[in-house]
């Protein structure tokens, strides 16, 4: 039985990596600048160390690529702070 259901997990951790390889290749490509300006002219070292944090973070990333999102979903408050002090500097 333990046998069986670590097998599934296997097999299921097996296609999330591999979905997230299909994924992560054009998006370090084309989606990082996207949902993030600073990156967009990003080198190619970057895109490399991007490359397995995109393969591990894939949903959360296609969620915001798919909804072209490029400011974070979380509010915290520094950020509203930030966003206040910016604000005042316009």
């Amino acid at each position: 039985m333990w046998q069986s259901i670590a097998g599934w997990f296997a097999a299921g951790m097996g296609v999330y990596a591999v979905l997230g390889v299909v994924f992560a290749v054009p998006f370090v490509v084309r989606g990082v600048g996207k949902i993030d300006p600073v990156a967009q002219n990003g080198t190619w070292g970057f895109r490399v160390l991007i490359f397995p944090g995109s393969v591990a973070l894939w949903p959360i990333l296609l969620l915001r690529w798919a909804r072209n999102s490029p400011m974070p979903a979380e509010q915290n408050s520094h950020r509203q702070c930030a966003q206040k002090h910016l604000e005042a500097q316009s």
